[in-house]
């Protein structure tokens, strides 16, 4: 059984730690600072940091690598199209690795970085910055079009998937879900109850597919409450899915 727990890091980063009690061997993902990573090892004797697996380019996410891997020997997955420190393993879309005992499926999702990958193993999705809960990653990189694509690919995997994102994003997100969908009583509801975790120093995540549908207007486009709202705002009519995922990503963007 593999217990999966998030190591804070900057001011609202979650670098998570994978756990193999039987082995006391560990993974992380997406480690952009070797200080919280360290600190548990050093507070947990006998464990052994195994594997670094890495989703995207940008310093919040691989600024601790080099560190780690010089102090553990781990192993470094990241995607073949960026350039990742200290990367052993080029992954690409479609590929497969055993880490843990845990087979991940390696999921191409282009948007936020042009090589952006996300880690799937049976319910549990590590996405970095593609996928946020209730919201998505800025897109420095990629297009509108390729981020609703990478969106698509993600929820269409089963809705007791649990999303590990790597920002507590979660309560400004839903305070621009709520503009989106004012009518939407899951937004609503769900605002209120992260209000509370936040106010109580509660993380948020990880969130789960089936929340993200009800809740997250950019896996809404769909939907005509959200596509009407778009219209109203940018008096335009019979927008396309990706063209309403890009209004909503430019309205998100000055928020």
């Amino acid at each position: 059984m593999i217990q999966i727990t998030a190591l804070p890091a900057f001011t609202d980063n979650y670098i998570w730690l994978l756990q193999d009690h039987s082995t006391q061997r560990c993974a992380v993902v997406d480690p952009g600072d070797a200080a919280p990573v360290q600190a548990w090892l050093a507070a947990h004797p006998g464990w052994v940091l195994s594997d670094i697996l890495i989703t995207h380019h940008h310093h919040d996410h691989v600024g601790g690598v080099e560190r780690l891997k010089k102090a553990t020997d781990a192993t470094v997955y990241g995607p073949a199209s960026e350039s990742i420190p200290g990367r052993d393993v080029a992954l690409k879309d479609h590929d497969r690795i055993s880490v843990l005992g845990w087979e991940f499926d390696v999921i191409q999702v282009p948007g936020h970085t042009l090589g952006h990958i996300a880690f799937y193993h049976q319910g549990h999705l590590f996405c970095g910055d593609t996928l946020f809960a209730a919201g998505c990653g800025r897109l420095f990189e990629g297009t509108p079009e390729q981020m609703h694509h990478s969106l698509s690919r993600l929820a269409a995997l089963p809705a007791d998937t649990l999303v590990y994102c790597t920002h507590e994003y979660t309560l400004s997100n839903l305070k621009f879900a709520a503009a989106v969908e004012p009518g939407n009583p899951d937004t609503a509801a769900r605002l209120e109850k992260v209000t509370a975790q936040r106010e109580a120093g509660i993380m948020t995540l990880p969130s789960t597919l089936a929340l993200e549908k009800l809740t997250n207007p950019f896996l809404r486009v769909d939907e005509t409450s959200v596509k009407e709202k778009v219209d109203e705002r940018n008096g335009t009519q019979n927008r396309a899915p990706s063209a309403v995922f890009a209004a909503l990503r430019a309205w998100k963007d000055k928020f």
